[in-house]
């Protein structure tokens, strides 16, 4: 879907994967839950939209689409860094088996009107598993 700030007209899609350090199987239960609940609000603040979000318990999927203003380690430095102070102050266990909640590293991939489609579907089949 186009979307407009006040000096652009864009669509920009983004496939964003990343995971907990160690790849530890952290995110299940009431924390996967509360992950899906924030990353929402946290997109939105800024000034973005999820188009889907999968929450596994050894990684997220989440795809979204944002403004040009901002690039994308900007995007993922913010998500990551918010995500993992709140998660961490709200289930402190956290804090004893990861000296990070997050890896450094994620991928990112753009889609346009043609492969949003795909990822979407690519991501729902990631619900099945």
């Amino acid at each position: 879907m186009i979307k407009q700030t006040r000096h652009a007209t864009y669509n920009i899609n983004y496939h964003l994967v990343w995971c907990p350090k160690y790849r530890r199987p952290v995110l299940t239960g009431d924390i996967g839950t509360r992950l899906a609940e924030l990353l929402p609000e946290y997109v939105q603040e800024l000034g973005g939209e999820v188009l889907d979000l999968v929450v596994m318990s050894d990684h997220v999927h989440l795809f979204a689409s944002f403004p040009p203003t901002l690039a994308i380690n900007q995007i993922m430095y913010r998500l990551k860094g918010s995500t993992s102070h709140q998660l961490r102050k709200e289930f402190p266990h956290l804090k004893s088996r990861l000296p990070s909640l997050w890896t450094r590293s994620y991928y990112v991939g753009t889609a346009g009107n043609v492969s949003a489609a795909t990822i979407e579907r690519y991501i729902e089949e990631q619900k099945g598993r």
